[in-house]
């Protein structure tokens, strides 16, 4: 695995030391700060490749910390919770976040789930140079998309060179996660997608419920709706979903 850079946000120090003692084992930069607004700053000046982020934090906690840096910037957060229930998973994923682990936690499987998404990273930077990265790189089995090449449609646009999505002439920032959702969707326009057929597109970071894919989906269409593309993704009861036409 490439060198990467991982900003640690926590206000325990015991558990910023375990991560980091975890991370620079597997050869990883590590940064840490102890509130969500110094995580805000460091994440702005030190352009990390990821962040783990404690949710319940002072200053600012990790969702408004995440909800800050989601107006600029689409670096894959992973946060670190102590509640455990469907909902604060649901509502961390609402707010922007990729992945979601429960204290007290494994560092084995933490660190398993920061090198599916680094991994995720390097196939996206892959798939952007025209490298291979490997089948099952954010695309369904079977399908023939231009991984490497501007995709449109409608007024949208997305390039896979630069990881810009566009709505004539606006910019719409996407996580990592996203933005392969959405590449899906545009690879394969008027196409309708089962929750099974997304979660086994390696989209998705994990094992996720069907609660799960419809929060991405529903913080995904949010994005295009702001931007004016009011009808970004239709939901297609009793099947899935699909892109829309522009209203």
């Amino acid at each position: 695995m490439p060198q990467h850079t991982v900003l640690i946000v926590d206000d325990d120090p015991h558990i910023r030391d375990v991560l980091r003692y975890a991370l620079e084992k597997e050869g990883l930069v590590v940064i840490e700060a102890e509130n969500g607004r110094e995580g805000v700053e460091k994440a702005r000046q030190c352009q990390p490749d990821m962040m783990i982020m404690d949710v319940m934090m002072p200053e600012l906690s990790g969702l408004e910390a995440c909800r800050e840096l989601r107006q600029t910037s689409a670096v894959p957060i992973l946060f670190l919770s102590s509640r455990d229930s469907e909902l604060d998973r649901v509502l961390g994923l609402e707010w922007g976040g990729d992945d979601y682990v429960v204290k007290p936690f494994s560092p084995h499987e933490l660190m398993a789930r920061i090198k599916v998404m680094l991994r995720r990273l390097e196939q996206t930077a892959a798939n952007a140079s025209g490298v291979s990265a490997g089948p099952g790189a954010g695309q369904l089995s079977g399908l023939s998309p231009e991984a490497s090449g501007l995709l449109s449609y409608q007024a949208l646009t997305l390039n896979p060179q630069t990881f810009q999505v566009r709505w004539h002439a606006i910019d719409i920032p996407l996580t990592v996660t996203e933005f392969n959702l959405l590449q899906t969707f545009m690879q394969n326009p008027g196409r309708v997608f089962t929750r099974d057929m997304l979660s086994d597109a390696d989209i998705f970071k994990d094992i996720v419920t069907e609660r799960t894919i419809d929060s991405h989906i529903r913080r995904l269409r949010r994005k295009l709706t702001d931007a004016g593309y009011t009808q970004a993704i239709e939901t297609v009861h009793g099947f899935g979903y699909r892109l829309g036409a522009e209203s």
